[in-house]
């Protein structure tokens, strides 16, 4: 099983779309049994609460359920557990740096990487803007998400019959 974590500031914007636009993707490949998907805030700020309204709205739209999703902060035993902690910007990737034991450095990547054709390199927190904000945060999250599935499923051999290939 793969594990990917998500990470933004609150856990109430960013991550938990990016949460629920790869766990679609994934669905859509019929490969949930294949991944552990979840998403936390590098900060406490709104640990339980529901996405913000705004996120889940835009993700509605697009056929992404996110309301059932609740804000947690990362926790020491995250950096052992995921075997990809995706940060959705540079202030966020610092923290997560900042705070990972050395031998789980290597875990930790800006999930724009995994973008396709994307000229940015950080997903911008929408949360003071409008509407069109939280859709841009979908777009970049929608294109990082195919990215990073097709990675995964050709680095780790992963198939629809239920099983890792393990070569």
């Amino acid at each position: 099983m793969i594990k990917v974590l998500f990470v933004c500031m609150g856990n109430i914007c960013r991550s938990p779309t990016a949460e629920g636009v790869f766990r679609h993707h994934v669905q859509q490949k019929d490969l949930e049994k294949q991944f552990f998907i979840d998403s936390a805030g590098t900060h406490s700020y709104h640990v339980g609460s529901r996405p913000d309204k705004r996120s889940q709205q835009a993700a509605g739209l697009r056929g992404v359920d996110i309301s059932r999703l609740r804000a947690r902060r990362v926790t020491d035993k995250d950096y052992e557990f995921f075997d990809y902690i995706l940060a959705m910007d540079n202030a966020n990737y610092r923290d997560l740096a900042d705070s990972a034991p050395g031998q789980y450095q290597h875990k930790i990547s800006l999930f724009l990487s995994y973008a396709q054709d994307k000229k940015e390199t950080e997903v911008p927190d929408p949360y003071y803007g409008g509407l069109k904000g939280f859709e841009h945060v979908l777009d970049l999250v929608s294109a990082a998400s195919q990215g990073l599935l097709e990675e995964l499923i050709d680095k780790h051999g992963v198939s629809v019959e239920g099983a890792l290939d393990t070569r």
